[in-house]
């Protein structure tokens, strides 16, 4: 059956739906709102005269020195995994400290061995530095970032996830070189470092 046709003259009923229109002057907002011009008016009668301007003059900056929090926990964790060796070295700890050097160069051409390409930008870095930045960007052992690495080297041996003996070693010979900044991963540097830093 063909639709019905609808007369093209003007509708003799009226349109229950009244037609939008976005200009004149019929048009206001219904929204609430929580100024009213009372309000304003008070608000601006009565001008705040008891503030007082901040001092420009000196503005306080961090000191560049003093440590972030995530660095003084790092630390924090770095000097307590130290009294514990010092008190009782672990069995892979001592294994560990009798990994030579030659060793450890091993350990690292076998992992430049298994690369597709070589490293970039890190021609300029010691080898204890490339071992231990790749140890940050295994994600196998967990996350780096807030954790000290000889920490999170240990946590990952409790939970059975194999971390490499030469990383512990490495490790162990920057502790005994006095070098505590080398327990906190690259990583979590980059990450909070404050702006501005070089």
């Amino acid at each position: 059956m063909p639709p019905k046709r609808r007369a093209s003259g003007p509708s003799t009923r009226s349109s229950t739906q009244s037609t939008l229109a976005f200009h004149g002057a019929t048009n206001k907002v219904t929204k609430p709102t929580t100024s009213t011009r009372s309000q304003k008016k008070d608000s601006l009668a009565h001008p705040i005269s008891s503030l007082q301007k901040p001092d420009l003059s000196a503005p306080t900056s961090p000191d560049a020195t003093s440590p972030t929090t995530a660095e003084a926990a790092i630390l924090e964790q770095a000097a307590q995994e130290a009294a514990a060796q010092a008190v009782a070295p672990t069995a892979q700890e001592e294994e560990a400290s009798h990994i030579t050097q030659a060793r450890i160069k091993k350990y690292w051409a076998a992992k430049e061995k298994a690369r597709m390409a070589p490293r970039v930008h890190q021609e300029a870095l010691g080898l204890h530095e490339k071992v231990l930045r790749e140890w940050d960007t295994s994600g196998q052992y967990g996350p780096c970032i807030g954790i000290a690495r000889m920490k999170r080297w240990k946590r990952a041996h409790k939970l059975g996830l194999n971390p490499p003996i030469e990383v512990l070693a490495v490790l162990l010979k920057e502790q005994e070189a006095q070098n505590i900044a080398s327990q906190r991963a690259h990583v979590d540097e980059l990450m909070n470092s404050r702006f501005g830093d070089s």
